[in-house]
């Protein structure tokens, strides 16, 4: 495990801030991701994210360059630092002795066991697939009295703003499957005009 010490403020506020590119999948061999969909989400997309933002070559910056010497198949194109033998192909596996992964390295720890084939298909819903049960907790179990009022304030006052009654039975739905209570709440601010 390695630290982290914070103990100066940055010299160049571009290079070393505006250029920082973090992203989730920037992880070492042995590490896996859990099945959360939102970090699953955003391994994909705050890299992806970097290379747009930041450019191509970003993780050759120094700001976000490793300490030790990387071997990869990403050379050429905008902000490269790398000076790579052009005769090297940018393709794996290939005959010219370039790097190659050696999953023994990296052990199985970031794999998961599917019980059967990996496929494209339809997403099952499961029975602890629920859209509304921590929304329902929240407001449940965390909120106060006060708070809970203020939400319902929130809601209908967003609801009478910016939605035409033809969507109102939907909202109210929505929220009672929230939390009934709430559902109600909101329904009975809206139907009186947010009083």
């Amino acid at each position: 495990m390695g630290t982290w010490t914070l103990n100066r403020n940055p010299r160049n506020f571009f290079a070393e801030i505006e250029q920082a590119a973090f992203a989730p999948s920037n992880v070492v061999p042995g590490i896996g991701f859990s099945p959360d969909k939102m970090l699953l989400g955003r391994v994909f997309s705050y890299a992806d994210a970097h290379r747009y933002r930041v450019g191509a070559n970003h993780a050759q910056l120094p700001v976000n360059a490793p300490k030790n010497k990387v071997e990869s198949y990403s050379q050429d194109g905008n902000m490269t630092y790398s000076f790579n033998d052009p005769a090297t192909p940018v393709y794996a596996p290939n005959s010219f002795g370039g790097p190659h992964a050696d999953p023994e390295r990296a052990g199985d720890d970031g794999l998961w066991d599917f019980g059967t084939e990996a496929v494209r298909a339809e997403y099952v819903q499961h029975a602890e697939d629920d859209d509304f049960g921590q929304a329902g907790t929240l407001v449940r179990e965390v909120m106060d009295d006060a708070t809970r009022e203020l939400l319902v304030g929130n809601i209908v006052g967003h609801i009478l703003g910016g939605t035409s009654e033809a969507l109102y039975e939907r909202i109210f739905e929505y929220w009672r499957n929230v939390d009934a209570d709430l559902g109600k709440k909101v329904e009975e601010g809206v139907r009186s005009g947010g009083e």
